[in-house]
């Protein structure tokens, strides 16, 4: 990271913008002096100094519901911060995902699996279950998809709900997978529905 200038900041403090280093969704806004950059990357734990308190104030202090550091960049003028933390819980104070009142949804997490599984697919681990799909052929996928989802169906007309969304997240899953083995993503997915939505 280069040097962030704090001499451009009323009273030596430059604003940083908080957002969920998975689902990209900005969390929240607060300010930071040198010692709250130094304690945020010291502990690991985003720390501001509140201008209402006059002293740092690491988010989640009283709360627990603490943003774990994932990154911190700046932007082109070296004056705002962005800090990519991962939440424990809610972050705004009434009890909101975020200090705008939206919801977090974890939706972004779908982009950190399908590079795991690139990975795995064009990894060298030959234990690697995916690597094993992935070795054994796109109609081996496309039957693994084709069972998960009558096993979806089967779930579906029963009344466990854990076994329901268990055998659903087997179904993404595997539908990912085999997303990836006709080498797309789900955002073309995604793209096509925009398109008729439209």
């Amino acid at each position: 990271m280069q040097k962030p200038d704090f001499s451009k900041g009323e009273n030596g403090l430059l604003p940083a913008i908080i957002q969920d280093s998975i689902t990209g969704k900005v969390l929240m806004l607060g300010y930071m002096n040198e010692e709250a950059l130094e304690k945020t990357q010291t502990t690991g734990k985003v720390t501001f100094y509140s201008r209402s308190k006059q002293r740092l104030w690491t988010k989640g202090e009283s709360s627990s519901n603490f943003l774990h550091l994932v990154d911190i960049v700046l932007d082109c003028d070296q004056d705002t911060f962005l800090i990519k933390a991962k939440p424990d819980g809610p972050t705004c104070h009434t009890g909101a995902d975020t200090c705008w009142d939206e919801k977090n949804e974890s939706i972004g997490f779908i982009n950190q699996l399908e590079e795991v599984i690139e990975e795995r697919k064009n990894g060298e681990d030959e234990k690697s279950y995916v690597k094993s799909l992935f070795d054994k052929g796109i109609n081996k996928i496309a039957q693994k998809v084709g069972e998960e989802a009558v096993e979806v169906v089967i779930e579906a007309k029963d009344d466990s709900e854990e076994l329901f969304l268990n055998e659903s997240a087997d179904l993404l899953f595997h539908y990912l997978i085999l997303l990836q083995a006709k080498g797309y993503k789900l955002q073309d997915v995604v793209k096509i529905l925009e398109g008729r939505h439209r």
